[in-house]
């Protein structure tokens, strides 16, 4: 199923048409990019986890973040999620040194079981921000983690392989998300039986996925949907109001039913 969410941008005099939009993205992302410096620091240091059960009525929901971050990028949409979805949120680090996209999930799998242990809860929601959404992918379907997984959504997820920067091609992670690199083929498997839900949001001004549509999930195997988001880039995609409220949606299995704010429309 195909959604399209278009969201405002930051309004620019004197431009219009095509550039117009990307051009108002470009704007929004160099925002966002200097506001998301200036909390960097805030998310180095791994979060505390609450201690005791989760007596909300939603799964727990656990955010991944992409290459080079950390889990300041969910500044905004962590409190978010608590506060209208009834749940307990937690945003995961991976190490910065990890050079194999298969570590990462290997440690997402030890910290979700860590938080079903915390809370008694059988099964989470995750959310992962570009590399984060692949990561978590390959937790869900090549590691056995649509047991605990119920809804996986990805934002600006390089699902098929991203080909923006070749000369960064020194760093694996970089590597692992080449259309031609392992993780990819691995993830191009069959998948039968797979019991997690995928939503994916993709913009078409996302700079950083080349081209833009391989940030769609489709696969065979697996229950997709994928949400196209226009007007915005990269970086603007955990913090745009719209965005958010789709990823709200989304959790709560409503994504295939409204796109979300009021300046959004959808299309089968």
């Amino acid at each position: 199923m195909g959604l399209s969410l278009k969201v405002p941008g930051v309004k620019v005099p004197g431009a219009s048409g095509l550039s117009a939009d990307a051009l108002r993205a470009g704007v929004l992302e160099l925002v966002i990019l200097a506001a998301h410096l200036l909390v960097y620091p805030v998310g180095i240091r791994p979060e505390r986890p609450a201690p005791g059960p989760d007596t909300a009525p939603r799964p727990p929901v656990l955010l991944l973040h992409g290459f080079t971050d950390n889990r300041s990028v969910f500044l905004l949409l962590r409190p978010l999620l608590a506060a209208h979805g009834q749940r307990r949120v937690e945003a995961v680090n991976y190490s910065p040194l990890t050079t194999d996209l298969r570590t990462a999930a290997a440690a997402l799998a030890q910290r979700v079981e860590d938080v079903c242990a915390r809370t008694g809860q059988d099964r989470v929601d995750l959310v992962g921000h570009s590399l984060g959404g692949l990561v978590a992918r390959y937790y869900v379907q090549r590691m056995g983690g649509d047991t605990r997984v119920r809804t996986l959504v990805c934002l600006g997820t390089p699902h098929g392989g991203t080909r923006v920067a070749p000369l960064m091609d020194a760093h694996p992670l970089v590597r692992q998300m080449r259309p031609d690199s392992d993780v990819i083929r691995e993830l191009r498997l069959p998948a039968p039986g797979c019991r997690t839900r995928f939503v994916s949001f993709w913009s078409d001004l996302d700079q950083l996925m080349v081209p833009a549509e391989t940030a769609r999930l489709d696969h065979p195997d697996l229950a997709t949907e994928n949400v196209q988001v226009t007007g915005i880039g990269h970086l603007a995609l955990p913090v745009h109001p719209a965005v958010t409220a789709g990823i709200r949606q989304a959790l709560d299995g409503l994504a295939g039913h409204r796109a979300a704010p009021a300046d959004s429309t959808s299309a089968a």
